[in-house]
């Protein structure tokens, strides 16, 4: 599977997510809409954090450390409202829309 991101084909694993990191926001539209996702603010908010943390850190953070980092961005968020964003698992689809590699194991760190 392959994305056409700023006319240029991007490699992805067999899951979907693509091998090397695209930090444009091209790339967040093409993916969401691939998954069927229509991106409103949340979802942007999503994807600035866990692009922040993938940045930071080399890799992004597991479901539990995610909703507890993304009180400061999104207030109020809890695991509901990241599944109705991301309702195929929002560590794990949320780094997909976000243009990032697979996390690692369950979800990041």
């Amino acid at each position: 599977m392959t994305y056409v991101i700023g006319g240029i084909e991007k490699e992805t694993d067999a899951d979907g997510y693509l091998i090397e990191a695209d930090f444009s926001e091209e790339a967040v539209q093409v993916i969401a809409a691939a998954d069927g996702i229509t991106l409103t603010p949340d979802h942007w908010k999503v994807v600035g954090y866990l692009r922040d943390e993938y940045r930071d850190n080399g890799h992004t953070p597991n479901f539990r450390n995610m909703v507890k980092g993304l009180q400061d961005v999104l207030p109020g968020c809890d695991s509901n409202s990241l599944y109705v964003l991301f309702p195929m698992g929002p560590a794990k689809q949320g780094c997909k829309v976000a243009g990032l590699p697979q996390p690692y194991g369950k979800g990041g760190y």
